[in-house]
């Protein structure tokens, strides 16, 4: 059984396909909203109407076939005008040139059932499987957290090893459940303070809220050992109807911290820089990513069974439920003899917890890059696996670079995002790169092709097709207000281009007439020599071609999966091109309604695996 049943030729073959359709289509995903009406965009790229495009686009899940052949047209587009033309056939065209139309994918469920294989040639078990927590994280991060663990736990069962690096750990979930329910000992890294001592704090009050739950177990089983008719109330008793109470009740001890609450942890991965705070607002264009922000999500209120939910996510081997305690006088020699030899173990076993325990999980602080010296970090370093979830720009080719280049990793699980923030060597109009490794392209292969992409349609490939899809909707009226915005910068005060950046003033606008003013103070530009009515006439000048950039951006959405494919195609070639990469393959971790960035890259080293 093979990790991934594309090869590396095949791979290119793919590449190619993918290449030859952004080719021709490319251009509709680097356009800049922002001069949709100055540049006049629709018209300059389209042949047919907005209402045709909305149309298409609502009826494209009905729709199945090959695309039409003609000769004039290539993927929709007319090869004289350059003009779409044919609608249905360019979204017919997307859908066979992303990910799963290309059919380069593994799903995880496969992946594992590959590991377990290994794993029984190796004569090793597996894990059980995970629990699945729903407390202390958001919906997103309870869905993706479980599910990448047991990848992850799966490659180091596989590979050997007990250590486990996550770079750019935000604020520490995955390396939390790691530790806790799989008992691997992880280093993560992330560059903000805030953050590794938020994840700090966490885990202190995840291990001290378990250490809770342990006492009120021995507590219940103690209490039902006894006879019915007791009165007897116990120290125990009364802290086991503490917890009846619930999490909340323990002193504060299982609230996050103000800290934790407010800090974006999507804003402080290992490896961004303060760059990554001039990434703009909803109001503009470009700016419109997952379709949600893991800062936005607010975790699930705790009800009745908010105590049980919490415990779900701890570790079997840290919440034991004691059994019924049965009088020795009532066993037999061999079961006294059994339970002499279970005291012995669980003693042996609680002291070596007492000093694992407060390593298990280790928050580190750091500027991590490829060149990047793990030892001199990680002093206790030993053969790891590295990992990232939801690594921002150059960090996730770097996480690859690592782990081509480093001895000690021996396998890898990566999930990017931010594909705006990558450097792209070939990209005229992008910014050089320092340290002169560049995000994009990764592989040989593409890099002899001189490809790019470009800032813009980088920005489209953080779209969330599926969630549009189901009604998610784009945040429509602070693009056509920026849109409208730079029209009268063009009229009346001769600015094409701003230094500055309007910023989340869309938000803070009761109206449009409220929006242009907020936004030419903030530009440092003479609001007083429009009147209201100016400003309101070119909102009702450009309203009723609303749609024009709605059905436009709609296009962006359907290209979005075909540009992230290129990206991610590109790491899971660098990785074939690797003599010491054994076995790559690019894996569905999770559901793209619940977390766009689904894809992970893994890779293992060394023969004789499988």
């Amino acid at each position: 059984m093979a990790f991934s049943a594309v090869s590396k030729e095949e791979l290119k073959r793919k590449i190619d396909e993918v290449r030859r359709f952004l080719s021709v289509s490319l251009s509709i995903a680097n356009a800049h909203t922002v001069d949709f009406y100055t540049r006049d965009v629709w018209w300059s790229f389209m042949a047919v109407s907005p209402e045709e495009v909305l149309a298409a686009v609502s009826s494209a899940q009905e729709r199945t076939g090959a695309a039409e052949v003609s000769e004039n047209v290539s993927f929709g587009f007319c090869n004289i005008t350059k003009k779409l033309v044919d609608v249905e056939a360019l979204l017919r065209s997307a859908k066979a040139h992303s990910l799963p139309g290309l059919g380069v994918c593994v799903q995880r469920e496969a992946v594992l059932e590959t590991l377990r294989v290994m794993c029984a040639e190796t004569q090793d078990g597996m894990y059980d499987k995970p629990l699945v927590p729903d407390e202390f994280m958001n919906s997103k991060k309870a869905h993706e957290v479980p599910a990448m663990s047991e990848v992850v736990a799966s490659l180091a069962k596989c590979c050997r090893v007990k250590q486990v690096i996550d770079v750019g750990s935000g604020k520490g979930y995955l390396c939390s459940f790691l530790s806790m329910q799989y008992s691997l000992q992880v280093f993560g890294i992330d560059c903000s303070s805030i953050n590794t001592h938020g994840a700090q704090e966490r885990n202190r009050k995840l291990k001290k809220f378990s250490r809770a739950y342990q006492r009120h177990s021995k507590a219940m089983s103690y209490q039902d050992a006894l006879p019915k008719d007791t009165n007897i109330r116990t120290e125990e008793d009364e802290r086991a109807n503490q917890l009846h109470r619930g999490p909340s009740d323990l002193d504060g001890e299982v609230e996050e911290s103000e800290e934790e609450r407010n800090t974006a942890e999507e804003k402080n991965h290992v490896g961004v820089k303060s760059h990554r705070a001039e990434v703009q607002s909803p109001a503009s264009p470009e700016l419109v990513t997952d379709g949600f922000s893991d800062s936005r999500d607010e975790p699930d209120s705790g009800g009745a069974d908010s105590e049980n939910s919490f415990f779900a996510a701890l570790s079997p081997d840290i919440v034991e439920q004691a059994s019924p305690r049965v009088p020795p006088n009532q066993l037999s020699l061999e079961e006294r003899e059994k339970r002499k030899r279970d005291n012995l173990e669980r003693k042996a076993r609680d002291g070596r917890g007492k000093t694992e325990s407060s390593t298990l999980f280790s928050p580190l602080t750091s500027y991590v890059t490829a060149e990047t010296e793990l030892r001199t970090l990680i002093t206790e370093l030993e053969d790891a696996v590295m990992v990232g979830l939801h690594t921002c720009g150059d960090l996730a080719p770097s996480t690859l670079r690592m782990f081509t280049a480093k001895l000690e990793l021996r396998a890898v699980c990566s999930v990017g995002c931010c594909y705006h923030l990558l450097s792209e060597q070939f990209d005229q109009d992008g910014h050089e790169c320092e340290a002169g490794v560049y995000g994009f392209p990764m592989s040989q292969y593409l890099r002899e092709q001189a490809c790019f992409c470009g800032r813009n349609a980088r920005m489209s490939a953080c779209l969330a097709l599926e969630r549009v899809s189901v009604g998610g909707g784009l945040p429509m009226e602070s693009l056509f207000y920026r849109a409208v915005l730079h029209v009268i910068l063009r009229d009346h005060y001769n600015a094409h281009k701003s230094e500055k950046r309007v910023g989340n003033v869309y938000s803070k606008s009761s109206s449009f007439v409220d929006y242009v003013r907020r936004a030419l103070r903030k530009l440092d530009l003479d609001d007083s020599k429009l009147s209201d009515s100016v400003v309101h006439s070119y909102h009702d000048l450009y309203s009723p071609r609303m749609s024009e950039m709605v059905a436009f951006n709609m296009l962006k959405v359907t290209l979005a999966p075909c540009i992230e494919g290129l990206i991610l195609l590109d790491r899971l070639c660098y990785l074939k091109e690797q003599e010491n990469v054994s076995y790559s393959a690019l894996v569905q971790l999770f559901d793209p309604l619940l977390s766009p960035r689904c894809y992970a890259v893994v890779g293992i080293k060394g023969p004789g695996i499988l």
